[in-house]
């Protein structure tokens, strides 16, 4: 091969590997970005995307701090994470379908569950997944990267039938890994699933870091691959999360096929209670994110347009406190889980091993 080939070739490939644009409204300073994609939302509708915001982070202190106390099991806490849960969401119908991973149970909660079902739902309850009618979403997935499966195949079934309603779903960057992930975006473009992904990049797979997971320039850009637009987010501005998932409804309403958001965000806590990420990710690190917080700029943001106080925010706090201590004081007087019930939801037809067991812990739990 020539110089002159080796070049050319370099440079396509160079092309290949260009990184998707990030889409920013507010900066860190709590700015908004004069260029670009603008905010449409109003005043009105600011503040109740605040509250959501607000509630959201509550939920996770109260929960960490119930976790600490053992009173629910291993929490996947979503501290830094709740607005490209919470954001996203803002922008989809009620009636959309939601497919969460076992880190978004509090936008579940928001979806429709009770609170009380996700307390239930941290303790491995099984009348956790027994939702209200109307609900339309499933249990927390914990299998990683199923739910996109999941999703495409509903996303098909609602463009065959022609509904108004899309199918949304979480993963994390270690699970944009995982083959149900490829899978799920793969037949999602052959089919034009009314889908919308959402890939939540919070740098770390447990303690595996992004930049050992994967060589993508970014997560947004495996999209391609599929056939179907991936475009990144700002992860820590709650505008721009807002109307790029609502602007990829849209889309995929028209008939266009699914699309794939990347929001690039971060965890402040451990993947969970057990971990400890001191061991795998420095404090000078966490300190730059957090000073990229959501809560931050659009505390600033808000309260510049003079639509936002500190006593607004406590009235959602406080609100919030009471409602997660009485739903943990629910969960208490549920009855506790039989095995013969836990082994009778492993399968729709036990099998013969099964059945048998079923069968002695029944005589057990009787006398």
């Amino acid at each position: 091969m020539s110089k002159q080939d080796y070049k050319l070739f370099t440079d396509m490939v160079k092309k290949s590997e260009a990184a998707v644009p990030l889409v920013q409204i507010l900066d860190e300073e709590g700015k908004l970005v004069n260029k670009g994609l603008k905010s449409s939302l109003n005043d009105e509708e600011l503040v109740e995307l605040m509250k959501v915001l607000v509630w959201g982070r509550t939920v996770n202190e109260r929960l960490i701090l119930a976790g600490r106390q053992g009173r629910i099991g291993n929490l996947p806490p979503s501290e830094g994470q709740e607005a490209s849960q919470l954001a996203t969401l803002f922008a989809m119908n009620k009636t959309d379908f939601l497919f969460p991973t076992y880190r978004d149970v509090i936008p579940l909660v928001h979806h429709g569950m009770p609170m009380k079902n996700a307390i239930l739902w941290y303790r491995g309850h099984v009348a956790a997944n027994v939702l209200p009618e109307g609900v339309h979403g499933l249990p927390a997935q914990v299998i990683i990267g199923s739910q996109y499966v999941q999703a495409a195949g509903l996303g098909m079934a609602y463009k065959r039938d022609g509904k108004n309603q899309v199918a949304m779903t979480y993963i994390g960057d270690g699970g944009s890994s995982q083959g149900d992930f490829y899978e799920g975006i793969n037949f999602a473009g052959v089919f034009n699933a009314q889908t919308v992904f959402i890939v939540q990049n919070n740098k770390y797979g447990i303690s595996v870091p992004r930049e050992m997971q994967s060589k993508a320039g970014t997560l947004a850009q495996k999209a391609a691959a599929a056939g179907i637009p991936g475009i990144q987010v700002d992860g820590m501005d709650p505008l721009a999360l807002y109307e790029v998932t609502k602007m990829a409804r849209e889309y995929t309403m028209a008939g266009n096929g699914p699309v794939l958001i990347e929001t690039l965000t971060y965890r402040f806590g451990p993947h969970t209670l057990s971990d400890d990420p001191t061991r795998y990710r420095s404090q000078e690190e966490l300190d730059e994110w957090i000073q990229k917080d959501y809560m931050i700029r659009m505390k600033k943001y808000l309260t510049e347009k003079g639509i936002w106080t500190e006593e607004m925010e406590q009235e959602v706090i406080d609100a919030t406190t009471t409602e997660v201590n009485d739903a943990i004081d629910a969960a208490d007087v549920e009855p506790k889980q039989k095995v013969s019930e836990l082994l009778s939801n492993v399968f729709e037809v036990p099998t013969p091993r099964i059945a048998k067991e079923i069968k002695m812990h029944q005589a057990k739990e009787e006398n």
